[in-house]
């Protein structure tokens, strides 16, 4: 069904590969923002394949999650979209007047 959902627009991506930042992205920034409150040094992170697909890796990053892991075919391109996560990220903060 997931192919019929994209060709007819009803999905942009396949959520099992990509993560919905608008529905899940939600229910994840929630759980970062009252999880650090209760206990300011919990590590947060994300498993399996979304850990492997740049766009979730840039919103995981931007969400304020500590890392992402994924499966072994994707671990090249899950660190470069990291690091280009990274980079971004201290671009804006240096931009913002930041560190």
């Amino acid at each position: 069904f997931l192919p019929e959902y994209k060709a007819n627009g009803i999905m942009e991506e396949d959520p099992f590969v990509s993560l919905d930042q608008e529905g899940v992205g939600e229910l994840i920034r929630i759980a970062v923002e009252r999880g650090r409150k209760t206990r300011p040094g919990i590590k947060l992170g994300i498993c399996g394949e979304h850990g492997g697909d740049p766009a979730s890796i840039g919103f995981c990053e931007k969400a304020g999650l500590d890392y992402v892991s994924c499966s072994p075919f994707r671990v090249p391109i899950a660190r470069l979209a990291a690091a280009q996560a990274a980079v971004r990220a201290s671009a804006s903060s240096s931009a913002a007047g930041g560190a």
